[in-house]
């Protein structure tokens, strides 16, 4: 099976030997987003909501270029350098998808690139 590495200048580039996401036949695998604006590259400001939102809409701007979207994410992983802030960011993730939900699982980290507080990743299954 081949693998397809997808991009996009709507995320922000990846730091690093790895591709913003990896279609294997119908399954896309994402790498993880942090809250980078993708224009500037920078860390978004505010807290734990702002860094959110970014993170997410980075991850479906990738979901997208891989022609995709939220509704066929089937895993997503959350990592959080703190947990004490799970409540908001499922404020947050309830936001950006719809019922059924995807799989989850929330782990808490005690670092991330950057020094960011939140980071996604995903699994997508095309239709």
């Amino acid at each position: 099976m081949s693998r397809t590495p997808v991009q996009t200048t709507d995320a922000p580039a990846a730091i690093g030997p790895y591709s913003q996401a990896v279609r294997a036949g119908n399954t896309v695998y994402f790498s993880g987003q942090i809250p980078l604006d993708p224009a500037t590259g920078e860390v978004v400001d505010g807290g734990i909501d702002a860094q959110a939102r970014r993170a997410f809409d980075n991850l479906r701007a990738v979901a997208e270029a891989a022609g995709g979207s939220f509704a066929q994410v089937a895993r997503l992983g959350l990592y959080l350098t703190d947990l004490s802030e799970f409540a908001a960011v499922n404020a947050v993730m309830a936001e950006y998808f719809d019922a059924p939900y995807p799989a989850r699982s929330t782990i808490e980290v005690s670092g991330l690139p950057k020094g960011v507080r939140f980071e996604v990743d995903a699994v997508m299954v095309l239709d």
